[in-house]
């Protein structure tokens, strides 16, 4: 299974908008595959995006290309310890954080194995929603996503990870070269809600 995780750059105050449009045209969409970004493989993928470049129905409805100012899409691999992407509960919260780790090549390996041991006491705290490696575009990145009520419970949460006697964060001897945060709001539609 890959997934495809597309970024969206939109003109200032379009979100709403392009929500909208997006939300008119999802029953269309999901004919072809479930949202969530995943597919069996790259040959799924190519013929989904066939697919939905020919949908009469779902192309008659505006999309959003007039809104959108840059777009990057990039291909990847869960890590063998992530439950697949909405496959179970992630409780009340509807806040979610993605953390982008950028490694020296040839690193992740080590990250995983380290990850792999350290995630199931981390979610006693809260579950983990998705933990990926980078396949195709920017590579040797490590995304892990964690949901939260809100930021203060995601403080808490971070606060009584790092107490003493947890392995957290995980140490797999590599650090890395950057990190980016964000902070998500998932749309009314979004599977992980």
């Amino acid at each position: 299974m890959i997934y495809e995780v597309r970024t969206y750059t939109l003109r200032t105050g379009a979100v709403p908008e392009f929500e909208e449009r997006y939300e008119k045209r999802l029953p269309a969409r999901l004919k072809h595959s479930k949202l969530g970004a995943f597919y069996d493989d790259l040959d799924h993928r190519t013929k989904v995006r066939a697919a939905l470049a020919t949908d009469r129905e779902r192309n008659a409805l505006p999309g959003g290309q007039d809104l959108i100012v840059a777009q990057e899409s990039e291909i990847m691999i869960p890590a063998p310890f992530m439950h697949p992407l909405a496959s179970r509960d992630y409780g009340t919260g509807n806040f979610y954080e993605m953390r982008i780790y950028t490694y020296p090549a040839g690193a992740l390996p080590q990250v995983l194995e380290a990850w792999a041991k350290a995630v199931p006491a981390r979610e006693e705290l809260s579950p983990l929603a998705a933990c990926w490696t980078s396949e195709l575009g920017s590579l040797n990145k490590f995304v892990h996503i964690w949901p939260y009520k809100d930021t203060i419970e995601r403080d808490r949460i971070r606060a009584e990870s790092r107490a003493a006697g947890r392995m957290w964060p995980p140490q797999s001897g590599v650090r890395p070269l950057r990190q980016e945060n964000k902070l998500l709001i998932p749309a009314s539609f979004s599977p992980v809600r």
